[in-house]
């Protein structure tokens, strides 16, 4: 039985790219609401280790680390089993990890869409298959994080919004496949972290006088989000929440 104030407890959560940024705050949220975490991770082995150290200093034996690359279809479906002899059960899977570049037309290789496919779009797929026997049995869920971009293209990012797009889709057509056992949901962020690496600040400055708020979200707006799909909307299943400032209302 959860306490209270740990309505996820004893609950297993399994985090894709959780090593870093939205991914690493969204397993900080379901740990804190008492879920065993899986912290997936491709290639921040370094980044990983802390945050299992971190989350198991506060619970032992409350979190576990596991790489595979999304590609990787055999090994997606190995790391599930894995993850429920570890732990005995798979309770909610976020399919959070995700390539993002640009490809502009005319310089788009081959390497580029299956990278960012492998992502965001053939990774959640596999990795959902897999995991649906096991979250059938515990009323489990996916939440899937999507984009605003998905709907919205993004200017020299034809192939991370082609990958996108399909991952709306997919959420929906698994959120049908998969009920009435389990939910499927995503969420599209808008700015919330501004990718890595330099940006021109007046681009910046561009695109968030886009937004209906006129600012830049917090990961905390996102995590909040995805725990209100897992923990209390028992009848959201096949819905896309964008957590945009209004960015997608604005034209």
């Amino acid at each position: 039985m959860s306490l209270p104030d740990k309505p996820l407890q004893g609950r297993v959560a399994l985090v894709t790219g959780a090593a870093k940024r939205i991914g690493a705050e969204i397993a900080r949220a379901l740990h804190d609401q008492g879920a065993i975490v899986i912290i997936h991770y491709g290639r921040s082995s370094e980044a990983a280790a802390s945050l299992v150290a971190e989350l198991n200093a506060l619970r032992a034996n409350s979190c576990h680390s596991y790489s595979v690359m999304l590609g990787n279809v055999d090994g997606l479906s190995e790391m599930v089993k894995q993850i429920t002899m570890l732990t005995g059960r798979l309770d909610i899977l976020v399919n959070n990890a995700s390539s993002f570049y640009p490809t502009p037309i005319g310089e788009i290789r081959e390497s580029d869409w299956e990278n960012l496919f492998n992502s965001n779009l053939k990774g959640p797929l596999f990795l959902s298959q897999a995991a649906a026997p096991y979250l059938k049995e515990n009323a489990g869920c996916i939440v899937n994080m999507v984009d605003i971009h998905a709907e919205r293209p993004l200017a020299s990012h034809p192939v991370y919004c082609s990958a996108k797009a399909g991952l709306a889709m997919l959420t929906k057509s698994l959120a049908l496949e998969l009920g009435p056992d389990i939910r499927v949901n995503g969420v599209a962020p808008g700015i919330i972290i501004w990718p890595e690496g330099d940006q021109d600040t007046a681009l910046q400055g561009d695109l968030l006088s886009r937004t209906a708020l006129k600012k830049k979200g917090s990961v905390k707006d996102i995590t909040d989000t995805v725990l209100f799909l897992i923990r209390d909307a028992p009848y959201i299943t096949g819905q896309i929440i964008s957590v945009d400032g209004g960015r997608t209302v604005n034209q």
